[in-house]
């Protein structure tokens, strides 16, 4: 279990690193996470260790919640100032989605699994 944390560690850890040196825009977790993930399809399979060192944490990532609700609250008097124009963000970005996923599904819809329409 430790071996498989370290493992988890040290692929965030590598992947902060690769963002740092080369400046990337990703956070350093994600390309931690893309890295692990290459190495685990080169191999094929997953460790159990690390398959259950991931599910315990992934059973429990709703405790990962309570610090953004607590950085909500702290900054809720920023949020009443400016609720409008975080509002029109939502809605916007919200129907930007549904217009290209609508779009995108058209597309690969109209086209039958053989390539002729």
């Amino acid at each position: 279990m430790i071996q498989a944390i370290a493992t988890l560690l040290f692929f965030q850890l590598a992947g902060e690193v690769l963002a740092r040196l080369a400046a990337l825009p990703v956070p350093g977790p994600i390309l931690g996470l893309v890295l692990l993930l290459v190495i685990l399809a080169l191999r094929g399979d997953v460790p159990r260790a690390l398959q259950e060192v991931s599910s315990t944490i992934l059973r429990h990532l709703s405790l990962l919640f309570v610090p953004a609700g607590v950085g909500l609250v702290l900054q809720v008097a920023r949020i009443r100032a400016e609720w409008d124009t975080i509002a029109a963000a939502l809605a916007g970005s919200t129907a930007l989605t549904l217009i290209v996923t609508a779009v995108v599904f058209r597309l690969f819809s109209s086209t039958p699994a053989g390539g002729r329409p």
